[in-house]
């Protein structure tokens, strides 16, 4: 998914965050964005793992 948006398109979105909630909120919402994924890639491997358990 990101390797389509190429380096130039990421700075772009940097700069626009970067503009629209500034330099304060940043780390909060970067933190916030890798809670988000930690929780969402736990229960997608406890989906995998219930799945692997039930064929067996």
């Amino acid at each position: 998914m990101l390797s389509s948006i190429g380096f130039p398109g990421l700075i772009l979105i940097l700069v626009t965050a970067l503009i629209i909630f500034g330099p304060s909120k940043l780390p909060e919402i970067g933190k916030a964005v890798g809670s988000s994924m930690r929780e969402f890639k736990k229960a997608t491997n406890d989906l995998l793992n219930d799945d692997k358990k039930d064929q067996q």
